[in-house]
């Protein structure tokens, strides 16, 4: 019983709160405050206890295991919905729904957990499923706009499609091999043609996922359509837990077929990059400029995961925690903005700075760390993954994304030379910022100073791989 309650502490700590959140509804109609309340607390907890007795161990035959990594891997993904539950406290105050919409998420949230967990091709199958369509739904939750059903749509339909290749490519690895499962796996991969073809199969599933060039197309569109909150943990929450299962599958999977997952990752890698920056320059609406903007970031990422095992996973994963501050942040802002005037076009951010400077110097330190400006968290964040790219030597590479690291500084300064160089004839009038949602940005100011400037951070990371 012990096992099952610290291994699995993560996820029973979600379970609890989802229960909570269900008996409150049932027993009566509460107050939203409070409601949101009680689900900020319980994510408080869930996180620090998510960064705490962390150790190896296997449940269920295998299906379920943990470690060190995968605990803090967690941990990171509760900071994430802990702090979208802070700062679109405006928004969730507003939603008649506010129970239900915790509910979905963070039943979400349990599927990435057991996904990132997941031992076997069905768990891995099945967790994600339970990570996905609960999303869907929560695509939806602005039921008076047309714009969100159609990005529910769009969400279900691209889903589907990526499950379905997923479930092709899983039986065919199932025939290569004979198991599902992911140790036994390993061991039967030789790289003949039908093992690669069900691996691009699966590489295809998780670019779907990862908003990977070309599998990029519904990104913007749900972005845009979502509520604030849903496209922050779309962004964020999502985006980290694919990209921690990519690095363990292939890296303790499919590593045997590390050339053909090598130069998958150099190719979409640079597509990705390029396209997400071009098209992040065109835009003017807030939410589809982030979009671009992560689209991009996740080329980044690719980078880093092409190198080895050690380097490439601290890279990452010490990247995703400074993405999640960063991004964060700049999502609090347009949250506020959104909810307190109802604008979300660029030109609309013009003169910002003299009626709403502080929410103007939060963004700017966002814009400037995921532009990789130093000495904000994002410059040693892309550091390390460009580091761990060239570890392979194939400086080609390298030299392509840092010049996507330097087309990116012309969109992101372009929003803050608006908010701070230029006049508007109707600005924004100066909006009050509730404590919860003022400790949110504080909270994400911090974090991305504090984990560029703390390089025992990166090492602990390290230590856990």
């Amino acid at each position: 019983m012990n096992d099952y309650l610290v291994l699995m502490k993560s996820e029973w700590l979600i379970t609890i709160t989802i229960f909570l959140l269900l008996i409150l509804k049932v027993r009566g109609e509460m107050r939203s405050d409070r409601l949101l309340s009680i689900a900020q607390v319980m994510l408080l907890i869930a996180t620090i206890v998510g960064f705490l007795f962390n150790r190896y161990g296997r449940l269920f035959g295998s299906m379920y295991y943990t470690n060190p990594l995968i605990g803090f891997q967690k941990a990171l993904l509760t900071l994430a919905t802990y702090l979208i539950s802070l700062l679109c406290a405006d928004w969730f105050k507003k939603t008649q729904h506010l129970a239900e919409f915790f509910i979905l998420m963070l039943t979400a949230l349990l599927g990435m957990f057991l996904m990132i967990s997941s031992g076997n091709l069905l768990m891995f199958y099945l967790s994600l499923e339970l990570s996905t369509i609960p999303v869907a739904a929560l695509a939806n939750f602005d039921l008076e706009k047309r714009i969100s059903s159609e990005a529910a749509m769009k969400m279900i339909l691209s889903s589907a499609f990526s499950s379905g290749v997923l479930l092709f490519g899983i039986s065919l690895f199932y025939g290569a091999t004979g198991t599902i499962s992911f140790s036994a796996m390993s061991n039967h991969l030789s790289g003949e043609p039908l093992q690669t073809l069900s691996f691009i199969f699966l590489f295809t599933a998780f670019a779907f996922k990862l908003s990977v060039v070309p599998f990029h197309l519904w990104t913007a569109d749900v972005y845009e359509g979502s509520p604030i909150a849903v496209t922050s943990f779309l962004s964020v929450v999502s985006k980290s837990a694919f990209a921690f299962v990519f690095l363990i599958a292939i890296y303790k999977v499919f590593y045997p077929l590390e050339k053909t997952w090598y130069w998958l990752l150099v190719i979409t890698s640079i597509a990705t990059m390029v396209i997400g920056n071009l098209f992040a320059i065109r835009q003017q609406n807030m939410k589809r400029f982030l979009a671009y903007s992560s689209i991009a970031q996740v080329g980044f990422v690719l980078v880093g995961a092409s190198a080895g095992m050690s380097s490439g996973t601290s890279s990452v994963v010490y990247f995703m925690l400074i993405y999640t501050f960063s991004n964060l942040a700049a999502f609090g802002v347009v949250s506020i903005i959104s909810e307190r005037s109802g604008k979300e076009n660029m030109t609309d951010y013009k003169g910002l700075s003299r009626s709403n400077p502080f929410l103007s110097w939060v963004m700017a330190l966002a814009l400037f760390s995921l532009a990789g400006i130093p000495p904000t968290a994002g410059f040693f964040g892309k550091l390390f993954l460009l580091t761990a790219g060239a570890s392979r030597e194939n400086y080609w590479f390298i030299v392509i994304a840092t010049l996507n690291m330097i087309i990116s500084l012309y969109y992101y300064l372009r929003v803050v030379r608006s908010m701070f160089m230029e006049k508007n004839d109707n600005p924004i009038q100066s909006v009050a910022i509730e404590r919860s949602v003022y400790f949110g940005l504080i909270l994400c100011g911090v974090g991305i100073v504090v984990t560029g400037l703390f390089s025992w951070l990166y090492q602990y990371i390290v230590s856990l791989i």
